[in-house]
């Protein structure tokens, strides 16, 4: 049996398939956990969330920035859906829309598994974050999206503020600090105060702005962490954290990491030759 998490896939689906078949992967005895943001950018994002969806008795998903955004967008009337890129609008549009919405809200933001002792958040956590304070952060917004009430948070939830994560954030403030800090943090300074334009690679940054894993001071988890949804970090693997965006729909791979294995195991396959990175780079 073999466990292995997926980067961002981005509507990447024939680099998906081809993984996959690299992988071997028989859910007779395998598991999958993607790291989020299965849609948006790569051209088939509405047969990359039937492929998971029908794959969901043998894998978990932590939700992306994009994946909620297209459950934003899905709150929104028709007319105004109408509007969006062709992409999603295959995705808003579908017969079985509603059934692919109702389990993409059920989702996760943050997965652990104490046996494997691997964590999985699409971005990160917030620097002063135990484990146990990061799932309970996490828990609270999953059980706000699987409820009735999630109307309420998905049309209030964008926005850059609150851009700290703070205990003392109550009600819409507060879930949206984490879902801030779990699903669009790569940058934040010693406070864990996240900057939302710093978008490059390490050394890029202005001063006083530190990748969310090097802050100083930043809680020390007994646990490894795998994560996606920075490209321009690329692959990388130090201070417990696994990132494995490596950049798929922008040219570059689509990368599994294998979790049950004692040596770090990376199995990637290359982009399709017709994706490149657009002027105006990530987000």
């Amino acid at each position: 049996m073999a466990t292995y998490a997926i980067g961002d896939v981005q509507g990447c689906y024939p680099e998906l398939q081809r993984l996959l078949d690299k992988l071997r992967f028989d859910p007779a005895q395998d598991r999958l956990w993607f790291c989020g943001d299965l849609v948006n950018r790569g051209g088939q994002s509405l047969d990359t969330l039937r492929l998971i969806h029908g794959l969901r008795e043998y894998s978990v998903v932590t939700l992306g920035n994009h994946d909620l955004s297209l459950l934003a967008i899905a709150q929104r009337r028709p007319d105004a859906q109408a509007r969006v890129n062709p992409e999603l609008r295959e995705v808003l549009f579908a017969d079985d829309a509603p059934v692919l919405f109702e389990w993409l809200r059920s989702q996760k933001l943050l997965h652990h598994d104490e046996q494997l002792n691997w964590t999985m958040v699409h971005a990160g956590l917030a620097p002063l974050w135990t484990l146990r304070q990061a799932q309970r952060a996490a828990q609270e917004v999953e059980r706000e999206l699987s409820s009735p009430h999630h109307p309420r948070l998905l049309r209030n939830l964008f926005g850059n503020r609150p851009a700290l994560w703070s205990s003392r954030l109550q009600g819409l403030d507060r879930q949206r600090a984490t879902i801030n800090t779990m699903t669009r943090m790569r940058y934040c300074d010693v406070n864990g105060r996240i900057d939302f334009e710093a978008k490059g690679a390490p050394g890029t940054q202005k001063a006083g702005l530190y990748p969310w894993f090097e802050v100083p001071g930043m809680r020390r988890r007994d646990t490894r962490i795998v994560c996606g949804h920075w490209s321009a970090l690329g692959r990388f693997a130090g201070l417990g954290v696994h990132a494995i965006d490596t950049g798929c729909v922008w040219g570059g791979q689509l990368t599994a990491l294998r979790l049950d294995s004692e040596e770090l195991q990376y199995i990637a396959v290359n982009a399709e030759p017709y994706r490149k990175r657009p002027p105006g780079g990530e987000d």
